[in-house]
């Protein structure tokens, strides 16, 4: 989960890379989105556009969703429903809050896109406060929630005055980015493909005709740049999936000693405090993953084991802390390969 905010003017790379079997013709494109890059790599066989067109429909597609769901972009749909000013919502924001409610209720109000202002009462969301007095997290508490706005968006604008919705996508928006860029790859025919805006989308085969590898990154504190320091490589399983990490060593902060985390748990209003370090999800698609690697880091470690091996679409890695010393728990279908 990485924070939604303005997307420069793409600077494209563009590589071609032959596999295995010569038909094949593999792009790389790759720019500026959410805060940090992008890259998308296909397989251009059968595919009857050029690669350029491909690039500037992806950095449209991600143009659009930062003007909808970014609470960092002032204009966004999002933003100025935040500021309380009534907005007509696009496809893409009926869509996210619709699959979030959905999430919502299935997690039992875990992940609460709803619960933006917590966030930012903690430092954590799009301002600056910080450790807040009981009295202030208990009045908070009380205007968050996505049971106070129920299913309905349209219902949620026609009486803003009365909810005063304040929402914050950080929890799924990038897995979401990842799925939408997916499905305009796939209307263009592509079948091998790994979409990267921070989280992960990947189908078919790569480049070597073996299905997509992905790195895990070491949960250690101020790790943050991604790929410099790997736990280790997973391989995707054969078909679509989502692949996200989430964690609490990325963005946190110290006082007095004491360490407080990004990942907040709605129903309390708290910052989480326990051994689980980071969850890396395989789900059927990359906003599911993205909602489920936070649902993993509010409820911890054993919470987690319990909910992925319920779940038989679901594989995942969960690092944890154990007197001092990184431990690893994978699910059955997830083989990490160590880097040590």
């Amino acid at each position: 989960m990485r924070r939604i905010i303005g997307i420069f003017s793409a600077v494209v790379l563009l590589a071609m890379a032959l596999s295995c079997q010569p038909r094949d013709r593999y792009v790389t494109i790759t720019g500026y989105a959410q805060g940090g890059t992008y890259a998308v790599k296909v397989n251009m066989n059968g595919v009857k556009v050029r690669p350029e067109e491909i690039r500037d429909s992806v950095d449209a597609i991600l143009v659009d969703i930062d003007n909808s769901l970014s609470g960092y972009n002032k204009n966004s749909l999002l933003s100025r429903l935040n500021a309380g000013e009534k907005v007509v919502p696009d496809s893409l924001f009926k869509d996210i809050y619709a699959k979030s409610y959905d999430i919502y209720t299935e997690t039992d109000g875990v992940v609460d896109v709803a619960s933006a202002p917590l966030f930012d009462l903690w430092g954590f969301g799009f301002t600056s406060d910080s450790l807040p007095s009981a009295e202030a997290v208990e009045e908070t508490l009380g205007r968050c929630g996505m049971s106070r706005l129920g299913s309905d968006v349209e219902y949620v604008l026609e009486n803003l005055s009365e909810l005063r919705p304040k929402l914050n996508y950080n929890a799924v928006a990038q897995g979401y980015s990842c799925d939408v860029v997916a499905r305009y790859l796939y209307s263009l025919g592509v079948k091998d493909m790994l979409v990267d805006i921070g989280e992960i989308f990947c189908d078919g085969k790569n480049p070597a005709g073996q299905s997509w590898s992905v790195g895990i990154d070491s949960p250690k504190d101020g790790n943050d740049e991604l790929g410099a320091d790997i736990q280790g490589i997973f391989r995707a399983p054969s078909g679509p999936h989502g692949i996200v990490t989430s964690g609490n060593y990325r963005k946190f902060y110290v006082r007095d000693g004491k360490k407080y985390a990004h990942t907040i748990d709605p129903r309390t209003g708290y910052p989480v405090a326990h051994s689980l370090l980071s969850a890396t999800i395989v789900a059927p698609d990359a906003m599911t993953a993205d909602a489920y690697a936070t649902y993993c880091m509010v409820v911890g470690l054993e919470e987690s084991k319990k909910f992925i091996e319920s779940r038989p679409e679901l594989e995942g890695c969960l690092i944890y802390d154990e007197d001092g010393a990184f431990r690893t728990w994978c699910s059955p279908g997830f083989v990490l390969t160590s880097m040590q």
